[in-house]
């Protein structure tokens, strides 16, 4: 960024980053041009599902909460779903909502400032900078958000519930080769609607997973007893022969028509 002249720019220069853990968020932002002042906050309603995207989003709007509506504004963000949310708003085109958008508290205030400072003829600028590749305003903006978290002495914003339906699911992870599942709770969104086709899916593979046992552990009998039925001549003997070939042929077909268990593709989909 120095190459490229931002810290020369004349008007506050600015960093943001956000940061979430076990369902807590929290966010930060660096003023290069007033570094004494620490600049953080949690974004609440964590009851709602919680993500990267909305602390992002709370850096972005305390940047410009704290800068003067007279003053340009240069803002640096490792976050291209930032870059998009506000892209949205600017210039002309289709008719932009908030319906569904899930942050659409802090997006809806960003978004007036934006009006404001657009109205007065002030520049805001939002450049897109690699992450945790040594960027010194980026970097102590991570600092900030991660601090955060775990620092009681900072506010939480924007807690306010909406009226949506929260689902509860646990979701798989692998760590050092063993599988866990964590607790994870949102309003509808793609990672809802993930858990609901991985469960499905899931079902499913125990089904024809316990099909599959039950016909094996019937195979193997059979294959006890017909070892039992070659030793012996007698006319029962060859008639149990004879039916054990047909049983095992049919075994057979089910274990084919059901080895899509093993397909790649749909085990990707479960665990």
């Amino acid at each position: 960024m120095s190459m490229l002249g931002g810290y020369g720019f004349q008007g506050q220069v600015t960093a943001g980053d956000g940061s979430e853990k076990q369902g807590k968020t929290g966010a930060g932002y660096n003023n290069m041009r007033r570094r004494k002042k620490k600049h953080q906050c949690k974004a609440g309603r964590e009851e709602e599902g919680s993500s990267s995207n909305r602390s992002e989003l709370a850096a972005f709007f305390l940047a410009l909460r704290d800068t003067l509506i007279e003053e340009s504004l240069l803002y640096l963000c490792d976050n291209q779903s930032l870059w998009k949310a506000v892209n949205r708003w600017i210039g002309e085109g289709g008719k932009a909502m908030l319906v569904g958008s899930p942050d659409a508290d802090i997006l809806a205030a960003a978004i007036e400032i934006l009006r404001k400072r657009i109205a007065a003829g002030t520049a805001t600028f939002l450049v897109k900078v690699k992450a945790h590749r040594g960027e010194p305003a980026n970097e102590g903006a991570d600092i900030l958000a991660h601090k955060a978290i775990s620092d009681p002495k900072v506010g939480k914003e924007w807690c306010q519930r909406t009226n949506q339906a929260v689902f509860t699911w646990k979701k798989p992870c692998r760590e050092a080769g063993k599988i866990t599942y964590q607790d994870r709770h949102s309003t509808f969104n793609n990672s809802v609607r993930d858990a609901i086709r991985r469960g499905a899916a899931e079902n499913e593979v125990q089904k024809h997973e316990e099909k599959l046992t039950g016909v094996w552990i019937q195979m193997s009998t059979l294959r006890r007893r017909y070892g039992k039925w070659c030793k012996g001549d007698k006319i029962e003997d060859c008639t149990h022969k004879q039916r054990y070939e047909e049983s095992y042929q049919s075994m057979v077909k089910v274990l084919q028509q059901n080895t899509w268990i093993d397909d790649r593709k749909f085990l990707k989909s479960c665990v």
